[in-house]
Formats: C-alpha cells, structure tokens, sequence
C-alpha cells in the first residue's frame, strides 16, 4: 500500500500535525508513506521515522532552486507516476484536493471545506465550520478517520549530529566570559505570516537585557533569512555582552531547532518555532497577537500565552488594518519578563549540555 500525506505550508502546522502522522504510521505499519510538502517546511521531519519518503512541491521556482522538488504539470506527472491507493489530505486548500484527484490515488481523504468535496472520495464534515479551534486536533480527527487509535497530542522533533556539533562551535566562539556556563534563553522575534504578528525590537531588546542581568542566562536571539537584521538590532540594542544572535549563521530549521533543544526557555511571537519548545519539553512563552490562541493551542502544560484584549482582535490579519498595532505594541516588557520568570521558576532547568 502507498499513502500520500498532503502536508501543512507552515512550519508550525507540520509540528503539529506529528501527532496525525505518527497515528498513520502505527495503523500502517507495512505501508510505503509519502509526504507531499513544501521544501521549506521539510526539515521538520527530519531525523523521525513518520513517512518513508518525500515529494517537494515549490509551486514558485519548480527543480531550478530546489533540485527535487517540482511545480505544474512536472509534479502532476510525479504525483501520477507513484501510483498512490490513498491521499491524505491535512490541509484545507482547495489546491491540495486539486493535487490529490490528478494524482489518481482511488481513495482521497480530507475535510469538505473549501467547495472541494467533489475532488474527494471521503469528504470528511469538519465540526466547527469556521470557530477558532486547535488544528492538531483537526489533524487527529483525519487520523482517526483512517482507523488510527492510541492517538495523542504529543509532537515530535528531531535534531541531527551535525546541527548540534554546529550549536557547539558557535557558543566556543562566542566571548561571553562569566557567561559561558550558564543556561541559554532564546528568543523568536521573527514570523512569516506578517508584519501583524511582530513585536518591535526594542521591547525585545529590552526583554533580552533584563533576562540576561537579572538570571544570569545567555541570550540567543533566533532568526531566519529574513530577519538576520532584526536581530542583529536587538543585540546591538540589548548592549548587553550576553546577548548574541544566529545572524551571522546559515539559516537552517535544523540549527533552530538545535537551539531550542538546549535552551532553558523560548520566548517567541506566534510563529513556526514557537511548535518546537514541546516536543523537546522546553518552556515557552507566546506573544499572541492578531491570532487567535484557539487556532494553534497544543494543551502543553510547560506554556504561557500572552494576549491583549483589544477591541480590534484577534483580527487575524497579516497586516495592522486600523495601522495602530496596538494588540502587540502596547504589550508590556514587564507583562513578558513576569511569564518568563514564572516559567523558569515552575520548570527548573535541567543539566544541558551547551
């Protein structure tokens, strides 16, 4: 038999549909599984046992950036060619079932959302119809759907040999001197979804030097390609010599999710590496903005979330409509530097090695 799961384009949405994954891969055990994703978000899985095999779709740039991976008529002859008896489809796009109908695969499974339910075989009804509610569970559902039990919300993540030894040599040239020896508090400030979501730097260059003076923690300022400024501005303004950035390194999922693994804590805006505290049982404290906390909640007991009662919000725009921000500008440091506190004090940090 051979599945292909129609993966998330988020980051976070594929740490969270780990769960739904492991639940296919237990109910078919001896079942060749595909994951039809995204070449950015496929380094989530790197490093799990969850599917045998991955097929890249990058609908922009096709084989000339990505080498594999494919787009148009190029992937529809891929996906037709592997002869698939079952599609999975976790995301609701009508451009996913679109992909899943020319693949040819006889049983096409996903929600009846979208005005695609005749694109499916099994056109599964959704249970809140567009009511803020925790997508992993979503993704269970389709699991449980296809027969899967013993279904948890526990996520996975991996890290690899070559991520970590590369944490390792960047922390031996970093000149932090007392500093060396103690815990590591990240923070992602960054986010893909839009500009809605930020927090400006200078509250997080704020955070990042009350965190460092007063625990005594060095201070990794995540980011990815598009925020290397960003957060060379918060070290800059931080002028603290414990608060150092990833800026200057190769942009990787993997060495993200390194750092997270051997930090004592996350503070992070509502974005994909928020997803990765969990499965590594790091505490994390979410700065929700324009989002509604239903949408990506895990249940992980090790959390905070933090949100404004605005008027205006949650308003799940990409960009400020009413240009005040105010749902994340008027969020306090001090709001922020008391959840933190609260976390490290109710989890205390084990012995990493750094």
């Amino acid at each position: 038999m051979k599945i292909a799961v129609f993966c998330p384009n988020w980051v976070g949405d594929m740490v969270m549909a780990t769960p739904a994954l492991r639940g296919v891969r237990r109910r078919f055990p001896k079942a060749h599984i595909v994951a039809v994703l995204r070449p950015y978000v496929a380094g989530v899985l790197d490093g799990l046992d969850l599917v045998d095999r991955r097929l890249l779709h990058d609908p922009r740039h096709g084989a000339g950036v990505h080498g594999e991976a494919a787009r148009g008529w190029a992937f529809a002859r891929r996906l037709r060619a592997e002869h698939f008896d079952l599609a999975l489809l976790l995301p609701n796009s009508f451009r996913s079932a679109i992909w899943a109908w020319m693949s040819g695969a006889p049983r096409r499974v996903g929600f009846n959302r979208n005005a695609r339910g005749w694109l499916l075989t099994d056109a599964v009804v959704p249970r809140f119809a567009g009511t803020p509610h925790p997508v992993i569970d979503d993704y269970l559902r389709l699991a449980t759907y296809l027969g899967c039990k013993k279904l948890s919300r526990t996520m996975e993540l991996a890290t690899s040999s070559a991520d970590e030894k590369h944490l390792q040599l960047f922390w031996k040239r970093q000149r932090l001197g007392k500093f060396v020896e103690q815990g590591v508090v990240c923070i992602n400030p960054g986010g893909a979804f839009g500009s809605a979501k930020h927090w400006s730097v200078s509250s997080f260059a704020q955070l990042a030097r009350q965190m460092a003076a007063e625990f005594e923690k060095r201070v990794l300022v995540l980011c990815g390609p598009a925020e290397r400024a960003e957060a060379k501005e918060i070290v800059r303004l931080a002028r603290h010599p414990a608060v150092v950035s990833l800026a200057d390194e190769p942009a990787s999922l993997g060495l993200t999710k390194a750092a997270i693994r051997r930090s004592d804590l996350l503070i992070t805006t509502d974005s994909g590496p928020r997803h990765f505290a969990p499965p590594f049982q790091v505490p994390v404290v979410t700065l929700f903005g324009p989002t509604h906390t239903a949408w990506s909640e895990t249940y992980y007991e090790r959390s905070l979330h933090l949100q404004l009662d605005v008027d205006c919000g949650p308003c799940q725009q990409r960009v400020c409509p009413l240009k005040h921000h105010k749902c994340m500008q008027d969020l306090n440091v001090g709001w922020v530097f008391k959840a933190a506190a609260t976390l490290l004090e109710r989890f205390p940090a084990k012995q990493r090695a750094a």
